[in-house]
């Protein structure tokens, strides 16, 4: 069966640690190729991956002809120029998220892909993940009866001025860092797109990143409303509420690679406080999955499952969010 052969861009720790190791193990995708500035990390990584080939420097991995894709984990601010420069040496883009730092970037990057003729795709990792499928499964079915309301939460703890994520020049903070998530799942799970939007923001005074966030999303008849975090508790949910039952998805964002995944169904018993059903997903790596898909996409002309109009309408409603808190009105994506 026909791979994907992809080089990595960094050395990042969501490639070395989350990422490269689920795609060496999949069924569609091979890593041939690693590049960094440093090219003694390089050396590092890839011996302890066991990845044939280092490069020194981004660009000396465009230039290699047994590269067919590549995987972007650099800091986000760096996603549009390499994602570009990548697509334009004749290279699919698997991009981490978020695509870029605003839906003008998105937009960009739709124009490049469409000049180019590759195909380029947000790792949103989450939205090609079995649980995912089947909540949006149960929710549409009719499942839990007319949806109404979706409530959220996602949070850790990181005070380290250093990491990237703290970096505001760098495109760090918790919105485009993890409050992305809800957004993408309420839209993924709902199909509607957010018709205003309003938030409730707080920044570090010392990093000038967003730590604390609070959104409420008006999707058509359903009220989804979430808060994330990057100094508090770690913590995650995302619950489905309609009006025979509610769904909780138990580990919605990081989920496990070495237990099933599950799904919790409440009726209103126990004043709504017993689960009444619960689903298993079978163990998998959602990595894995992600990069599988997308392959096949290449491969096989599959249908890409994350198309660039997605993302641009993810970063759109993240644009709104910002703005939102920013003025104190509704904001329309």
């Amino acid at each position: 069966m026909a791979k994907l052969r992809f080089g990595v861009l960094g050395t990042a720790k969501i490639a070395r640690e989350k990422v490269i190791p689920p795609m060496q193990r999949a069924t569609r995708c091979e890593v041939v190729a690693i590049a960094s500035r440093d090219v003694a990390q390089a050396r590092q990584v890839a011996g302890r991956l066991g990845i044939a080939r280092v490069h020194e420097g981004y660009e000396a991995l465009l230039a290699e002809p047994e590269v067919d894709a590549v995987y972007v984990p650099l800091p986000n601010h760096l996603h549009l120029p390499w994602s570009t420069r990548a697509a334009e040496a004749g290279k699919h883009v698997l991009c981490e998220k978020p695509i870029g730092l605003t839906a003008a970037e998105a937009e960009a990057l739709i124009a490049v892909r469409n000049r180019t003729g590759v195909r380029i795709q947000e790792a949103f990792m989450v939205r090609t993940h079995p649980q995912w499928l089947e909540a949006r499964r149960l929710v549409r079915s009719g499942r839990i009866g007319e949806l109404k309301a979706i409530c959220g939460h996602f949070s850790y703890r990181l005070t380290d001025p250093a990491n990237i994520r703290n970096v505001a020049a760098w495109g760090g903070g918790g919105l485009l860092d993890i409050g992305c998530y809800p957004i993408t799942t309420a839209r993924f799970v709902t199909g509607q797109e957010p018709r205003r939007v309003a938030a409730l923001i707080e920044r570090d005074p010392v990093l000038g990143i967003d730590r604390l966030g609070s959104v409420l999303l008006d999707l058509a008849g359903v009220q989804a409303i979430f808060t994330y975090a990057t100094q508090l508790v770690p913590r995650q949910t995302m619950q489905f509420v309609g009006t025979e039952a509610r769904l909780e998805v138990e580990i919605p964002f990081t989920a496990p690679i070495d237990r099933p995944c599950r799904l919790f169904l409440y009726d209103g018993a126990g004043q709504g406080g017993t689960v009444t059903e619960t689903i298993e997903i079978p163990t998998c790596d959602q990595y894995g999955v992600m990069a599988d898909a997308f392959a096949a996409a290449i491969l096989d002309g599959t249908e890409q499952p994350i198309p660039l109009e997605d993302s641009l309408a993810n970063m759109r409603a993240i644009d709104a969010v910002a703005r939102a808190a920013e003025h104190g009105t509704w904001e329309r994506p």
